[in-house]
């Protein structure tokens, strides 16, 4: 699930108003893409459109936006000399003011996240910049082979296709006449199953932990999870605790796409788990912790019981990205962990472009 999404749904339900912030397009070089997002309240700001100069004058008009009900407003910034920044390109930001009204969108919208839907949001800023009824957030189902993240910003009266040019100069208020943001949102939570509660699995869990992703950890010592409440004191909702005697079940059990990491206090169970592992082969990443000589030592053992070798070949042993020689359980939980969201990456683009 988005964090923004759950944060949003969170305020709004309590009563409060907050502004969305969206950058809508980039054009040139920018800190963050285009469908990156900030929640704004009357005294706090989450998450981060790029920082700086940027992000301060983002608040600022924000927390204006957040004294008209309903107000929508789109905004062109310059990253050069008038924001003190040196990217030198440009951002439109879109900002939309929300309050318990829109907990119905907000509502279907993290439904079909959580059920793996990929879903269009669709919204218009007019002249008057405030939001009546009949520009409600519309939410809908993107076009087949159309599912993967993006976000446009287009003139209404266009009928090409093609997203219209709705700058307003250097910086300044937009002619947001006929804008429409539509954005694709999908689920962005991979699942990841870690095996082993030892002090490295404990690290790398604590990671993952702030990371957009499921986590199922397992191993069959229930003893050497944490405590609940040391559990609680982690603040990872994101991550399942599994004390299960069968762990195989676990990788039985993954939905393709799955990254795994194998770190149990058992070399003959990390075995059997990287050849159940390895002969699934739809795994998006697999990371298991050891030496060279243990990976040696696997490579004989699985090519002998029948596991392709371009599979033995995808499995990653030692673990963890190049260059980092520290061997405390935090380095090697960040190096792991960064080295997870390469391959996630890499798979991500792998399966957009199947669909192209």
């Amino acid at each position: 699930m988005h964090a923004w999404l759950t944060d949003l749904h969170h305020l709004l339900a309590h009563g409060d108003a907050a502004v969305l912030v969206t950058v809508a397009r980039v054009e040139g070089s920018a800190p963050r893409d285009a469908g990156t997002k900030m929640i704004v309240t009357r005294d706090a700001a989450r998450y981060t459109i790029g920082g700086g100069h940027l992000e301060w004058k983002a608040i600022e008009i924000a927390r204006q936006v957040l004294r008209v009900p309903h107000q929508r407003r789109l905004e062109r910034l310059a990253l050069g000399p008038s924001l003190g920044q040196c990217c030198g390109g440009a951002v439109i930001l879109a900002f939309e003011r929300l309050d318990v009204g829109d907990l119905g969108w907000l509502a279907s919208l993290a439904r079909r996240l959580a059920a793996g839907q990929s879903t269009v949001r669709s919204v218009a800023f007019r002249a008057t910049q405030a939001a009546s009824a009949a520009d409600a957030v519309m939410l809908s189902e993107p076009e087949p082979g159309m599912e993967a993240p993006d976000c446009l910003l287009w003139d209404i009266g266009d009928d090409h296709g093609t997203s219209g040019d709705t700058s307003g100069g250097n910086n300044g208020a937009t002619d947001a006449g006929g804008a429409l943001l539509t954005e694709t949102i999908a689920p962005n939570d991979f699942p990841v199953v870690v095996f082993g509660a030892g002090h490295v699995g404990a690290a790398l869990v604590r990671v993952l932990g702030t990371l957009p992703c499921r986590v199922l950890w397992v191993d069959e010592r229930d003893a050497a999870f944490p405590s609940p409440e040391a559990f609680a004191a982690l603040g990872a909702p994101n991550v399942e605790i599994d004390a299960n005697d069968a762990p195989d079940e676990a990788v039985d059990t993954a939905v393709p796409g799955t990254s795994f990491f194998v770190m149990t206090h058992d070399h003959s169970r990390d075995l059997a788990l990287a050849e159940r592992i390895l002969r699934r082969g739809d795994y998006a990443f697999f990371g298991m912790i050891g030496s060279h000589t243990k990976r040696m030592q696997f490579e004989h053992r699985l090519a002998a019981r029948g596991i392709d070798p371009m599979q033995i070949a995808r499995m990653k042993c030692p673990l963890g990205i190049e260059g980092i020689a520290d061997k405390s359980p935090e380095a090697i939980a960040i190096s792991a962990a960064a080295q997870l969201l390469q391959a996630i990456e890499a798979f991500a683009s792998q399966a957009l472009a199947r669909c192209v």
